[in-house]
């Protein structure tokens, strides 16, 4: 249980679907699709897929040249997301220097296109000579979060955390536990990734990327259903503020949403293979962490990638712990999988259900997979006013992470 109440005031948002909270609901609520057909996959041999959601619109150069030079493209979408959270929250930007505010922020790997473009020049001859001075820093684990905190000033506790897809989920619960214990203040969270052909290829190598949709990329994926093939892949990213309860209504916020409980555990059943069992005991515990029971819950974010195994082993879990009772649904057959930012996208959306008092159907959910059944899957959307919500996230190498909101217009 918390100590200190831990509260969301910001939301920053880059993803396949538009640039900012407002935008990205109002794309989710309408029910679009930021999947496409990514010609530049056809040149990669031996690559079935060629499906992506990707971001659009960015100009980099509305950052100034200064910090933008240690900066990739996942930096780029942290950076801007952050900005937009900060602002959403006006927080006070003395504040920011005075090691109270800190930044969890990760990514799946350093930037690939970065790694891609420095190997590729450096084979030609093996030299140095003209590897730029900025490169380590686009490259390096904990990129993201750094860039953020350097260019924002921020001088309190910075992680970078990669846990591929469980990393923002992990980095929201993290800043929670961070500022419940009263070590931070406030803390800027959540999770970025940048696309690249190497993130689509390892998924299809291992046959779970999707590729019965390359003609039809609106299609796809399509989570739960009994024609999914695998995972989209996306990019983007989703940045929360959060901050102790107290100071924030102590300096008139707006609160979003509470945090009220968070866990995350190793399944080491397998290092690819999801268990139900290892789920089902990480939504528990999370619940334990918040002092609710599963009866109160009102609504299920689920992870819900597409994949044939994934999806089973999921739905089995939560149907172990609330039957069909609570509506569910998985928001990755509009914006794709976003990697390492999909849990900060997606409770950002999960903030967003709860606010505008309507919950987002599971987009490409035609026919209910019989393995995936006995859930009260939302195939359209549902007026309701959900009070609390569990958020899942669930990772290759057995990272397991859920989330448990509370709204904050039942106060």
């Amino acid at each position: 249980m918390s100590l200190e109440s831990v509260v969301v005031t910001g939301i920053g948002i880059i993803s396949p679907l538009g640039h900012g909270f407002e935008a990205l609901m109002n794309a989710l609520l309408a029910g679009e699709s930021g999947v496409q057909e990514i010609p530049e996959l056809e040149k990669v041999g031996g690559l079935r897929s060629r499906l992506a959601a990707k971001v659009e619109g960015i100009d980099p150069s509305q950052i100034p040249r200064k910090i933008r030079r240690s900066m990739s493209n996942m930096s780029i979408y942290a950076y801007l997301a952050s900005q937009q959270a900060l602002a959403m929250a006006d927080y006070p930007q003395e504040r920011l220097a005075e090691g109270r505010t800190g930044v969890i922020i990760g990514s799946t790997l350093g930037s690939t296109e970065t790694s891609e473009n420095f190997f590729t020049d450096y084979f030609r001859d093996y030299s140095l000579e003209r590897m730029k001075a900025g490169l380590f820093f686009q490259i390096m684990g904990h990129s993201c979060a750094a860039n953020v905190a350097q260019s924002f000033g921020i001088t309190g506790r910075v992680m970078g955390l990669s846990a591929a897809c469980a990393t923002s989920c992990q980095a929201v619960g993290y800043a929670y536990e961070q500022i419940a214990f009263g070590r931070q203040d406030a803390i800027l969270c959540g999770g970025a990734d940048e696309f690249h052909p190497l993130t689509v290829g390892t998924f299809d190598v291992m046959h779970a990327a999707s590729t019965a949709f390359n003609q039809q990329p609106d299609k796809s994926p399509r989570p739960f259903d009994t024609a999914r093939d695998g995972v989209v892949c996306g990019e983007g990213s989703g940045v929360l503020l959060l901050e102790n309860k107290t100071a924030a209504e102590a300096r008139g916020a707006t609160i979003l949403a509470e945090i009220l409980g968070f866990a995350t555990t190793s399944d080491t059943s397998s290092i690819a293979n999801p268990d139900a069992g290892a789920m089902f005991e990480c939504m528990r515990l999370a619940l334990e962490d918040a002092g609710v029971s599963a009866e109160e819950i009102d609504y299920i974010n689920a992870h819900g990638t597409g994949t044939l195994q994934g999806d089973v082993a999921e739905a089995r879990a939560i149907r172990q712990l609330v039957g069909d009772r609570v509506p569910v649904s998985s928001l990755k057959g509009h914006l794709g999988h976003t990697m390492a930012a999909s849990g900060s996208i997606e409770l950002s959306a999960s903030i967003g259900m709860m606010r505008r008092g309507e919950l987002i159907a599971t987009r490409n959910l035609e026919q209910i997979d019989e393995d995936c059944a006995g859930l009260f899957h939302l195939q359209q959307n549902r007026k309701a006013q959900p009070k609390l919500v569990l958020k899942n996230n669930f990772a290759m190498g057995g990272i397991n992470s859920t989330v448990i909101l509370r709204s904050s217009l039942h106060d």
